[in-house]
Order: structure tokens, then sequence, then C-alpha cells
């Protein structure tokens, strides 16, 4: 499993972004967001149209990375201190 753990302090709370690849039998990648030990939301992303790809593997790292950096860019934004 490929993933990526950071640790963001947006307005004096800790956000922890945690992002990985599934894998087989899933074939989804995940990214959860904690803040003080709870789970505030999860998102997944199918990639069952790349496993026919040639450089999947290449691919999907990309996705995890990306996935990681927008949902990282958007907790320091504040688009989850709703929840």
């Amino acid at each position: 499993m490929t993933g990526f753990n950071t640790e963001i302090l947006h307005k004096n709370k800790i956000y922890h972004v945690q992002t990985q690849d599934k894998g087989p039998p899933y074939n989804y990648i995940e990214t959860i967001i904690y803040r003080s030990g709870r789970v505030l939301t999860t998102r997944r992303t199918p990639y069952n149209a790349l496993l026919t790809q040639g450089d999947r593997e290449a691919l999907i790292a990309r996705l995890v990375q990306e996935q990681h950096e927008q949902i990282c860019q958007q907790v320091k934004q504040g688009r989850f201190e709703h929840l």
C-alpha cells in the first residue's frame, strides 16, 4: 500500500490527513481526516478503470499523492471546520 500522513495546524486545531491506496480487492484511494482523534470525514476514489492501464502502479501512486495534496489544501482553507 502506498500512502501519506500529514498533520496540519489550522486555527489552533491539529488535523491529521491520512491517504492510502487500499489496493486489491478494494481498488480505491482512501483519505481520512481526523481531528482530536475523531474521524471527521472519509473520501474514497475508485480506480477500477486504471486496472487495464500499462503503467497503473505509477498512475495510482500519482493519484494518491494528488488526492492527499488536494485534501490537505482544503483543510488549510478551512473546508472541514464545520465538522
